[in-house]
């Protein structure tokens, strides 16, 4: 937790060196066509800078600088050990830089300087650390064969691999992709959202600085439908790992069928049920996290538990105390070290946000909490945290991924139709459940379509274990060693010995 003051904050800001360029071959460039967009600070609706905004020729150039860099074998031909310690240096470098990268997170994507400071940071280095660490205690395997045979089946990176991740953790998304597969071998060409890019600009020099290799790692800063759609049709590509919405999603595998088949792997949307049974022990402690759930990031989460479900008998009982422990997430400064939430990223998602909500009132369900843009003489976005009630399933705002710090709460009268309810939708990236009944908790759990399943606490996780969905919430796995299946093809070698 920092010691800092919010105007100490804001004096390092304005003191900030903030560069906007892409970062490829070694060097920060300007994109072919010379364009630029404008990076907006959602604090205050202030420009930060403008940004390199790449297209088709600056992938071509990428591409084939990160083709060159995997076949010269300097990064991918380097032994496992001497590739954990320059990724090891690298999560040092984001260790000694954790102030600047945490204030670019901050005046970029609008996020509290505590939360990029005490977890986003640190969680990026340890993800690069921990990659890193398990690269050369990976074995390969002989298979078990007959006399005069020997079948080996080993794992090889797999080339060159674009990244395209999203706008409200830019370095953790980032470093979720980065770190095993360039902990495998590959040369990688990260886009960030045009959101929020500043920090991954800036990591790809201290990559280098710690070692690696020129022309392996490369930023595109630039939009999806220019950048983003020519990697995903680049024939030179081999793998495309995406972290977004649903529906960029199924348009990067139509990219990918149509150029060369390349591996794609997607981590997408979310509309995770969070259920609250009659019997939680501690309803108290249920709603401090039922709000901080939807409340954490401005809501800005694909794991966001913006479903609650809470069981008809103790519904009135819980409302108050959800709108009690909700009123620690208002928003406020980012730059203050006491702010929880801090402003919406840009004035399209603050629209987008306000739009459900006016959603929510047409459609019948019953605003009991918050609902309006906050702080706006600020020049920034800010939204109260917003609770519905009385919601039916079938509605927009129970149906379709917000984005923003609105919770619908929905009643159910059984287990039963709680499960019914939990997994009536399109997504399944996660779920959580509270109760004190271990029996009830192991079999609801294990009915829930959802690639992670929280049981009495929301969010949790580490490096260990593996973070996917089910459904339309993607494929594939990041973190722990199912990571490493996404970046590596695997080799069948059989070899006559007679």
């Amino acid at each position: 937790m920092t010691t800092r003051t919010r105007a100490q904050w804001q004096a390092m800001a304005d003191k900030l060196e903030i560069r906007g360029q892409a970062w490829i071959n070694g060097e920060y460039t300007e994109a072919s066509s010379g364009k630029t967009f404008d990076c907006i600070s959602p604090i205050d609706g202030k420009l930060l800078t403008r940004v390199t905004s790449c297209d088709e020729a600056d992938v071509n150039r990428a591409v084939s600088v990160a083709r060159s860099s995997f076949e010269s074998g300097s990064w991918s031909q380097m032994a496992p050990a001497d590739r954990k310690r320059v990724l090891q240096a690298f999560a040092n470098k984001i260790d000694e830089h954790r102030e600047e990268l945490a204030l670019l997170e901050t005046i970029d994507m609008g996020k509290p300087i505590s939360d990029a400071l005490g977890d986003d940071i640190p969680g990026s280095a340890n993800c690069i650390r921990w990659c890193a660490e398990a690269v050369d205690k990976i074995y390969d395997e002989v298979a078990p064969v007959g006399e005069g045979k020997l079948a080996l089946v080993t794992r090889e990176a797999i080339g060159v691999v674009a990244a395209i991740v999203p706008w409200n953790f830019p370095l953790s998304m980032a470093s979720w992709k980065l770190g095993p597969a360039l902990a495998t071998g590959n040369s990688v060409i990260l886009k960030p959202s045009e959101k929020s890019p500043l920090t991954a600009i800036r990591v790809a020099e201290l990559a280098e600085e710690a070692g690696l290799p020129k022309g392996v790692l490369q930023v595109l800063p630039g939009f999806g439908h220019t950048a983003g759609k020519a990697l995903a049709l680049h024939p030179d590509v081999d793998c495309l790992a995406f972290t977004g919405s649903t529906k960029v999603a199924r348009q990067l595998m139509i990219y990918a069928g149509e150029s060369n088949m390349k591996r794609v792997w997607l981590e997408a949307g979310g509309k995770s049920p969070h259920i609250i049974f009659a019997d939680t022990p501690d309803l108290e402690k249920a709603a401090s996290y039922a709000a901080m759930a939807i409340g954490c990031n401005q809501g800005e989460v694909c794991t966001a538990g913006s479903r609650l479900l809470v069981e008809a008998s103790i519904h009135d009982e819980f409302l108050p105390l959800l709108k009690k422990h909700l009123q620690t997430w208002q928003p406020g400064h980012p730059l203050d070290p006491e702010t929880t939430s801090g402003a919406i990223v840009d004035d399209i998602q603050t629209r987008n946000v306000m739009r459900y909500i006016e959603a929510g009132q047409e459609g019948g369900a019953q605003l009991v909490m918050g609902g309006r843009q906050v702080m706006e003489e600020t020049g920034g976005y800010y939204i109260e945290p917003t609770v519905f009630d009385q919601v039916d399933n079938k509605m927009t705002i129970a149906r379709e991924e917000i984005f923003g710090p609105v919770l619908s709460v929905i009643s159910f009268n059984d287990e039963e139709e709680a499960i019914r309810i939990a997994n009536d939708t399109d997504y399944g990236l996660a779920a959580a459940l509270w109760t004190g009944n271990l029996s009830k908790a192991h079999r609801v759990s294990r009915r829930l379509r959802a690639g992670s399943v929280f049981i009495n606490n929301y969010h949790g996780g580490d490096m260990t274990v593996p973070f996917g969905g089910f459904k339309q919430s993607g494929n594939g796995r990041d973190k722990s060693l199912h990571a490493f299946d996404k970046y590596t093809e695997l080799k069948s070698t059989w070899i006559a010995l007679d």
